[in-house]
């Protein structure tokens, strides 16, 4: 991997007009990816990640701001960015009553392959991300994770460099999920292929990308790798339990002592979180017995990416996700691309 931007973006901001009200979608999106990362946009529904995925892919064009993709700017070059990127939207890509191959090789037909190379280039997509036993079948007749690698196969036709993935796993079963990962990690190996996506499920972002960026409400409220942001904004959450409420509270004191996070007491219980849990935990049973206070148990949680979410911005993911904040945004994103039409669709496939 080296340090060469392949996405920059400065200011990229979308406002949408919905019920004679303005609302903005994204605000001053302002990153840059380095090439061969594999990058995560985590957030809620509604924070503005398919919206920012839609017009780094110019399928949207963006209000204010600019960004160049694989070298191309998407305002004065979108031909070129679509040439250089595959994109893998939330819905599947391929003609239901088409065959898997005849369909891949369509996608290299509308590419500018020659029926040769087609041929060879969807061959080898069959054998690398394993379609072979469904590649006579139409796509209506898949499962929904054979669909998605189908998906993955369209978008890598003409071997671009930048794969952008909106919601890969969504609705797939665990084994499918896992499967499509291994696919996805295989092919940034034998390629080095660059992959941002989006994606709901925290685990898959700490487990795989180099990279986390959290948005919330159109901007990106932080961005670093998810160890570091577990341990900075996050932290351990260290649980100690006693034989009744009075000493619980006793033992808060100590724990104070011991560190400059606050030490919360429930009924016969204290929880602190620190960044550094796995040392706080035995110092504080020490401190605890040369009190005279007896720990009747203890427990330490590494911290989660939805800790982090909750630090920044004082609730979960999976409660911003309930509170439908900001749908309206991308309900009217999706009716001006469904007005744009089929070839609009075709055109990044």
């Amino acid at each position: 991997m080296t340090h060469e931007p392949i996405i920059e973006t400065h200011g990229l901001t979308k406002r949408f007009t919905a019920k004679k009200k303005t609302v903005e979608a994204v605000a001053d999106l302002t990153f840059r990816v380095a090439r061969g990362e594999l990058v995560a946009f985590l957030g809620p529904n509604g924070a503005g990640k398919s919206t920012s995925l839609r017009m780094l892919t110019t399928l949207l064009p963006p209000t204010e701001g600019t960004a160049r993709v694989v070298g191309s700017d998407i305002l004065r070059d979108p031909g070129g960015v679509r040439a250089r990127i595959g994109y893998v939207g939330q819905l599947t890509s391929g003609s239901f009553a088409q065959r898997v191959r005849d369909e891949l090789l369509s996608q290299g037909a509308f590419f500018g392959l020659s029926r040769a190379s087609a041929r060879v280039r969807a061959d080898e997509l069959i054998e690398s991300l394993d379609l072979s036993s469904f590649a006579t079948r139409t796509v209506q007749q898949l499962s929904g994770g054979q669909k998605r690698r189908v998906d993955i196969a369209l978008a890598l036709m003409h071997a671009p460099p930048l794969l952008f993935l909106d919601e890969p796993s969504t609705g797939l079963d665990p084994q499918s999920r896992a499967n499509l990962w291994q696919h996805i990690l295989e092919l940034r190996e034998r390629h080095g292929t660059t992959v941002f996506l989006t994606t709901h499920y925290l685990e898959e972002a700490d487990r795989y990308a180099e990279r986390v960026m959290v948005m919330d409400r159109g901007r990106i409220v932080a961005d670093d790798t998810a160890t570091r942001l577990k341990a900075e904004l996050a932290g351990d959450v260290v649980t100690l339990g006693f034989a009744d409420a009075d000493e619980a509270r006793r033992a808060a004191g100590v724990v104070r002592g011991l560190t400059d996070r606050e030490a919360r007491v429930v009924e016969r219980e204290v929880s602190v979180t620190a960044p550094d849990g796995d040392a706080l935990l035995p110092a504080a049973i020490r401190a605890l017995d040369e009190a005279g206070i007896a720990v009747r148990s203890a427990t330490g949680v590494p911290p989660t990416l939805d800790d982090v979410f909750l630090a920044l911005t004082g609730r979960t993911l999976r409660e911003a996700d309930d509170s439908g904040q900001a749908d309206e945004n991308d309900q009217q994103q999706t009716a001006q691309d469904e007005a744009a039409g089929p070839a609009k669709k075709e055109a990044v496939r």
